[in-house]
């Protein structure tokens, strides 16, 4: 395999992973705005849409991923899942917002769920499993940094376009508007990215059943032989329930206990990613591809936990945004380069299946156990007092200095990994 992609194949996977994250960004964050605001205030159902979403995609990722792995076809392997499954994301994140339509209000709820839950099955089949797999079949240990960190930019930028304009649109269009513009971007994008995947055909067939090929990947057996794989995404796991202790909370503790406005949140959010996530990803990448996963990821831990500490000690804008931008860097260095190494160690004919263990790994088990942790510190050890007329608690710097030390434990099945060299 070359060591340099195609300009063909680099565009398929811009414009695959750029689509992708911005209907993954609206998912996580305007479903449940959308929820709240035009079905019902009551904050139970949304978390339970978030369950059902998590648990959804994980599932899907295991299985599609596996029958993608399994697939020998003329249109390719990866191609035909990653085609129909992005048209299929487009038109159910632009009939999202059908579920209001639906009455009485457990029905819309109901429908919501549901709905959400179908696009996320798509979503899941076409971005995490197939589109997942087939940049592992096309880079090597070469460039996958650099592939990775591409990816890492069009993330951020993804996210600074559905919380920057996404509100705009909303507030100037409607939110059904707003669907079916990013339905229909999602759509377009996707069918040219789809169009552009290039494959070699496979002519072997795969050994044993579909069910016998999930079974075996989960015995003792094959965990032995997968131990290294399996090391790395529990430091993952362990690093991003460290994240999401304070991550969900970061905006509220930015207008309320440092009491900044709107716009200057946003704004220092948005600096921060600027410049600690998307200036600062492609040279990361190529020292990791130069350097090694594991070295780069281990320097990681020690720098956020430092970054986060520092943020949480400083209530001034100008060294609010440093201290932001130095726990941003390592986020960004430690995604890249475990992203890579994770992909480095897929077996090379379960590449789908193994995409869905680490989406467990990286979001199912810490969006549960990380935002549970950061809420009951928040609640336990932050600042009551009351918001329109309910109590409320403000979250305080202890969540910081709490994610930050949590961040640490992530190195520790790090040092048990060998990495793999080119």
């Amino acid at each position: 395999m070359k060591s340099k992609l195609s300009p063909r194949i680099w565009t398929a996977i811009i414009l695959l992973a750029f689509s992708g994250q911005l209907a993954w960004g609206v998912e996580n964050q305007y479903f449940n705005t959308f929820m709240y605001n035009n079905i019902t205030p009551d904050p139970r159902p949304i978390s339970w849409m978030v369950a059902a979403s998590a648990v959804t995609a994980t599932l899907t990722t295991i299985l599609m991923g596996t029958l993608s792995d399994r697939t020998r076809s003329r249109w390719g392997r990866r191609r035909p899942f990653i085609l129909f499954g992005y048209l299929a994301w487009a038109v159910f994140t632009a009939l999202f917002p059908a579920a209001a339509f639906f009455r009485p209000v457990t029905l819309a709820i109901g429908m919501a769920i549901l709905f959400d839950c179908i696009m996320t099955f798509f979503g899941s089949t076409a971005n995490d499993a197939a589109l997942n797999a087939y940049i592992t079949d096309v880079t090597t240990l070469e460039n996958r940094g650099r592939v990775m960190s591409v990816i890492e930019i069009l993330t951020w930028v993804a996210v600074l376009i559905v919380y920057g304009g996404a509100g705009v649109i909303i507030d100037t269009f409607g939110y059904f508007t707003f669907f079916y513009i990013i339905g229909g971007l999602v759509f377009v994008l996707g069918l040219a990215g789809g169009l552009l995947v290039q494959e070699d055909p496979l002519l072997e067939r795969p050994q044993g059943g579909y069910w016998r090929q999930i079974a075996d990947s989960l015995r003792w057996k094959s965990l032995v032989a997968h131990r290294d794989f399996f090391l790395v995404l529990l430091g993952i796991s362990l690093w991003s329930i460290a994240q999401n202790i304070f991550f969900p909370y970061l905006i509220i503790y930015l207008q309320h206990y440092l009491r900044f406005d709107t716009l200057t949140s946003s704004l220092t959010i948005a600096i921060c990613i600027l410049v600690g996530g998307i200036a600062m990803a492609y040279p990361l990448g190529v020292l990791i591809d130069r350097r090694g996963r594991k070295p780069v990821a281990l320097l990681a831990v020690a720098a956020e936990m430092v970054g986060l500490i520092l943020f949480s000690l400083t209530d001034r804008l100008i060294p609010l945004i440093l201290t932001g931008i130095l726990w941003l860097i390592p986020l960004t260095a430690w995604t890249i380069a475990t992203g890579a190494w994770s992909k480095d160690l897929f077996p090379p004919d379960k590449r789908g299946q193994f995409a869905g263990y680490y989406l467990f790994f990286w979001v199912m088990l810490p969006m549960i156990l990380g935002p549970l942790t950061g809420g009951w510190l928040g609640s336990a050890y932050g600042i009551q007092t009351v918001l329109d007329g309910q109590t409320a608690y403000i979250p305080t710097p202890l969540l910081f200095q709490v994610a930050g030390l949590a961040t640490l434990l992530a190195a520790i099945p790090l040092f048990f990994v060998k990495e793999r060299k080119a």
